[in-house]
């Protein structure tokens, strides 16, 4: 592994459990216009930034609301729960305290919108630790493309072979890996059954973020050396 100087996260899935609450939004959000979720919807729309998405909704399922009304509409249904209910992922903070004392700059590359990334940060008290949140309408294409994390470490001023990136999905594995970045795939309930597919696609694999610490709580002896 490169000598790593950033370490750039995707948000939904990887540093907080939210990947639940999207499909039941999705659900909810169709059944207003008379469609049933389909099963294929969620692998359809993975890695497409918020704007990307809201373009894929109102072409397939002829959604009569503007791009920006239906954006707003879905910031408005997901605002609650990223407030009051979506959890950090196992070990995040810790492992974010580790890099800060390592001197390693923290970053985040979503497909999310800025104003609900930035909420669910503010509420999990965790924003401080980021010097750039990058988010997927800033770039030209979203996810498996790697604009959004060539676009972090330009932020973060690093070079991507310096960078590290932390994703739960496959789209946004390939999205780091096409960065030329060292990708590690972590485990989500939500895409469990693409666990095959993602440690076949990323460098590294794990169950959670504690597996990266020792037993005091700091970078195991190998990471990022």
């Amino acid at each position: 592994m490169n000598k790593i100087k950033a370490v750039i996260f995707d948000l939904d899935g990887t540093l907080v459990d939210s990947m639940w609450m999207w499909k039941s939004i999705d659900m909810e959000y169709l059944g207003r216009y008379g469609h049933q979720c389909p099963e294929t919807l969620q692998r359809e729309i993975e890695g497409m930034s918020f704007s990307e998405t809201a373009a894929y909704f109102k072409d397939h399922f002829a959604i009569p609301q503007s791009l920006e009304e239906i954006k707003a509409e879905w910031i408005r249904m997901a605002m609650d729960k990223y407030r009051h209910e979506v959890p950090l992922k196992k070990g995040v903070l810790a492992f974010l305290n580790a890099l800060k004392i390592h001197n390693i700059k923290a970053g985040i590359a979503t497909s999310n919108g800025r104003e609900l990334a930035e909420a669910v940060l503010e509420s999990l008290g965790i924003a401080g630790y980021f010097e750039a949140v990058i988010v997927g309408c800033q770039v030209a294409a979203g996810k498996p493309a790697p604009d959004v994390y060539l676009e972090a470490a330009k932020w973060l001023h690093v070079i991507p072979k310096e960078c590290a990136v932390f994703e739960d999905l496959p789209a946004g594995i390939l999205a780091g890996k096409r960065a030329g970045m060292t990708v590690f795939a972590v485990e989500d309930e939500f895409s469990r059954d693409l666990r095959e597919e993602k440690a076949g696609l990323a460098h590294y694999f794990i169950e959670d973020f504690t597996q990266l610490l020792d037993k005091d709580g700091d970078l195991r002896n190998g990471v990022f050396a």
